[in-house]
């Protein structure tokens, strides 16, 4: 399978007429490869999280509804921790008006190293009606959440309409966010990072949540629970990597061969074709970049790749200079978390602040 991405479909220059869309294809169409991959069933390696009677397993056990209600929103955990892995699933979510609620598809260890635990996000914002879903991937490691490294994004189809893959490719050497295999993000293990890059075993979470206090306009659209059960479905379930116990770091199998054959894997290297798609994504699709904010930054964070075309888009404020222009056909993107072993109410990580302020774009 491969995946065709065409100029014309970006709402930033829909208005182009047909025909210099047609010819902009022939120079801007990019095809990008399906990656291979071995999806399990949920009770392979999930458990519930939190809210149980708002998960909705389907009878095979391959896909699962996390539900929003009135009560509570819900949630499920990988089974086990890995040390560096790939992590993916095709997410569908909520339909209609979805202003306040959060859906997150993330990495994490702060179950076990609640001070300095490191995290890995897909944190999606919902949206009023006729107004498309946002989203951001961040990176913590050792606790470093005064040091958020968040990027925020559109995208080019509507989230709720079908499902789309979502993954995370993490090792010692790279950290990639992919969107139905396209790489969006790419995160190198540059040695001045020290312990905020995340080295130590996570746990996969998916999560739902009512985050009306910040997620739509700056709080000022909440979630109206007349569309409620609001559902975010996830299939093509996929855990690789080497199980660990997060105390003892010890695995299951060999991590040095099974991190050597997950970097070996064509997820883990990004091909010309990819950096081409994300080009194309990043210069038409991103809103904020951390590493263009030289307000919250004055030096570039060492991981940081400074890319010229990317650069002349955006202002000191790390957002961009001209409002990006979308179409109201996407529909409305942070997380709920909750121990392993006991049920607490959803927080946003990092800075509610600067979150909030993100979600009133």
């Amino acid at each position: 399978m491969e995946y065709h991405i065409h100029p014309c479909a970006s709402r930033t220059i829909s208005l182009l007429p047909l025909a210099l869309c047609l010819v902009l294809s022939i120079t801007i169409t990019t095809t990008v490869s399906a990656f291979n991959r071995t999806t399990i069933r949920f009770d392979e390696g999930y458990t519930p999280l939190f809210s149980d009677f708002n998960i909705d397993r389907s009878p095979d056990d391959k896909t699962v509804r996390l539900l929003l209600n009135r009560l509570s929103g819900s949630g499920i955990i990988s089974s086990d921790y890995y040390n560096h892995g790939f992590f993916s699933a095709r997410i569908k979510m909520p339909a209609n008006y979805s202003a306040g609620i959060v859906v997150a598809f993330y990495t994490s260890n702060i179950d076990t190293w609640e001070k300095n635990h490191d995290e890995l996000d897909f944190e999606f914002l919902g949206n009023v009606n006729d107004r498309p879903w946002r989203f951001q991937t961040n990176m913590y490691g050792g606790g470093s959440v005064s040091r958020g490294r968040e990027e925020r994004y559109r995208l080019w189809f509507d989230p709720s309409k079908e499902s789309h893959q979502y993954s995370i490719f993490w090792s010692p050497k790279n950290i990639i966010f992919y969107v139905d295999d396209i790489p969006i993000r790419e995160v190198i293990h540059h040695p001045d990072l020290g312990g905020d890059y995340p080295s130590k075993p996570m746990s996969l979470y998916a999560t739902i949540w009512d985050a009306s206090s910040w997620a739509t306009n700056g709080g000022k659209a909440k979630v109206n629970y007349e569309y409620e059960p609001f559902a975010a479905e996830f299939k093509d379930l996929v855990l690789e990597g080497c199980r660990v116990d997060p105390i003892e770091q010890i695995s299951s199998t060999n991590c040095t061969d099974r991190i050597a054959r997950l970097i070996a894997q064509e997820y883990a290297t990004i091909k010309p074709e990819g950096r081409k798609a994300m080009k194309w994504f990043r210069e038409r699709y991103m809103y904020y970049s951390y590493c263009y904010d030289n307000l919250r930054y004055k030096v570039p964070p060492p991981e940081c790749v400074i890319v010229p075309t990317e650069k002349e888009r955006f202002r000191d404020t790390g957002r961009l200079r001209e409002k990006m222009r979308f179409g109201g056909s996407q529909k409305r993107i942070r997380r709920g978390r909750s121990s392993r072993r006991r049920s607490r109410k959803p927080a946003a990580s990092g800075s509610g602040k600067e979150v909030a302020a993100a979600a009133a774009m």
